[in-house]
């Protein structure tokens, strides 16, 4: 195997671990201050297709990343309300979200269904990778370079800042939060908002750089693998990158496998593999503490009363 095909490789996997990590990054922020939000696939495809409609219309990626970012944050905001706001069940309304997300992502991408755009381009100009092992450090776009960044960024937050000790205060026990004068809602609408932008921008990574074509139900469930995520890392950012580009070496391995003609495993085996994945520790997070969910916030989906 030359050095090239290698690079290729590697080149793919982050590209397949960079939607997953953002929407789980997110998520976990969100986990983080005791909001369990389902609807991380609906945000995802309100993303993706906020994000290509606007790209098509206007040639301009970069707004297409931003409105998808905004499209996350409007359909997570839509759970703010329905969860913080007004006392509603967040599992229910989780996965009425996600119902809600492909819907209106069907909807609205009916009419660019087929229509193609230019990919989003590596960041930095070709000379800087023209070896091919310069590749994996010049030759990503810019959002999978913005992905790591926030990985760095949120395990700085938690654990070195006090607006994030605060936020961690929050989902451990908002009832001592607030009794020292936090603002319990007000915390948690900003971490489910920061969640919803990531997922909106996960998604339109989708449509704008994997694949940037729009189809149907374009994320393909992996708002699902970005909530066993959270759960496989023990809500810590540093793992979840480990877990997000492992994923990606999964799918990577299923691409490599077709093009090599491998026959020993069946495709249809390693694609469903993730998603088998996601249904075990799903299974293990609704347990609870005493199995998937011991290093869970204390206060992950309890509401807490308006004040």
């Amino acid at each position: 195997m030359t050095a090239a095909i290698l690079v290729s490789i590697f080149m793919t996997l982050a590209a397949a671990a960079t939607p997953i990590l953002l929407a789980a990054l997110g998520e976990l922020v969100t986990e983080k201050a005791g909001v369990l939000n389902l609807g991380v696939e609906g945000m995802m495809l309100c993303g993706a297709v906020a994000g290509f409609a606007v790209a098509y219309s206007t040639g301009s990626v970069p707004l297409g990343l931003l409105a998808a970012t905004l499209a996350g944050v409007a359909a997570a905001m839509i759970f703010a309300l329905l969860t913080l706001g007004l006392g509603s069940n967040q599992v229910a309304t989780g996965l009425a979200l996600t119902i809600f997300g492909i819907g209106a992502s069907s909807l609205i991408g009916a009419g660019f269904v087929g229509r193609t755009i230019a990919r989003l381009g590596p960041l930095f100009p070709a000379d800087y990778a023209a070896h091919p092992w310069l590749r994996l450090v010049f030759g990503h776009d810019a959002i999978v370079y913005l992905s790591l960044a926030l990985v760095l960024a949120v395990s700085l937050f938690l654990r070195r800042t006090k607006a994030g000790l605060i936020l961690r205060a929050v989902g451990e026990n908002a009832d001592s939060a607030h009794a020292i004068g936090y603002r319990v809602l007000a915390i948690r609408t900003a971490a489910t908002a920061f969640g919803g932008a990531l997922a909106g921008l996960g998604g339109a990574y989708f449509s704008l750089a994997l694949t940037p074509m729009w189809a149907d139900r374009l994320t393909a469930g992996r708002g699902w693998i970005a909530l066993a995520l959270v759960v496989f890392a023990a809500w810590k950012p540093g793992r979840l990158l480990i877990g997000a580009y492992l994923f990606g070496a999964v799918a990577t391995f299923e691409l490599q496998a077709k093009a090599a003609g491998l026959s020993f495993i069946a495709p249809e085996v390693l694609a469903m593999t993730p998603y088998l994945a996601t249904i075990v520790v799903l299974t293990m997070m609704s347990l609870g503490r005493r199995t998937g969910g011991r290093d869970a916030p204390a206060c992950l989906g309890k509401p807490f009363p308006a004040q």
